[in-house]
């Protein structure tokens, strides 16, 4: 009988196919790596140019921030100035009110009583004098109590003074004054 041998052709067979094998997968891994590195570099620059443009809103809400900043100042300021273009719109219309007042004292006082003091505190104003008797105190009170400018005449104290032979009276009492532009509304 013959023997053919045939191994060496499978063998080289088998050779070329692991060949072909190691060259496709060769390919194949470098074509992944390339693929690979490829969306490495991709999604690099995408996270680079989100981070530049997060870098940028950073800094323009920075800069929005500094303005709102200056605005709430500026706000702050305004309701300052409000605040005393206020008060110095109140103390122009109450700025006659002393003349009223005191022109009103001298109506109100009666012969025979003399006002050594007269203080304003606020609303209320105490008052400290001399008088020939306590009627005229009292004639006092009730023409203060008839002022449009002044309500709620109280007597403190009254006191009697008897020096060189004439008695008089000392007294001290206290009216609230009645804002003319409050009293209206």
């Amino acid at each position: 009988m013959t023997c053919i041998n045939l191994l060496p052709w499978r063998e080289t067979r088998r050779k070329e196919q692991q060949r072909q094998f190691f060259t496709v997968a060769g390919t194949a891994a470098v074509l992944m790596a390339v693929i690979v590195f490829y969306i490495h570099f991709y999604i690099g620059g995408l996270i680079d140019d989100q981070n530049n443009r997060n870098n940028f809103l950073q800094g323009e809400i920075s800069k929005v921030d500094k303005k709102i900043s200056q605005i709430k100042a500026l706000k702050s300021e305004k309701e300052k100035l409000l605040a005393r273009m206020n008060i110095i719109q109140q103390l122009q219309t109450r700025r006659p009110e002393i003349v009223h007042i005191f022109d009103e004292l001298a109506r109100s006082v009666p012969e025979g009583i003399y006002l050594t003091t007269a203080k304003q505190e606020g609303t209320l104003i105490p008052l400290d004098g001399v008088a020939q008797s306590n009627a005229r105190v009292s004639s006092f009170m009730r023409n203060l109590d008839k002022s449009r400018w002044f309500a709620d005449p109280r007597l403190d104290v009254i006191k009697a003074d008897d020096k060189q032979q004439v008695r008089t009276s000392r007294f001290k009492l206290h009216v609230k004054l009645v804002r003319q532009g409050e009293a209206d509304t």
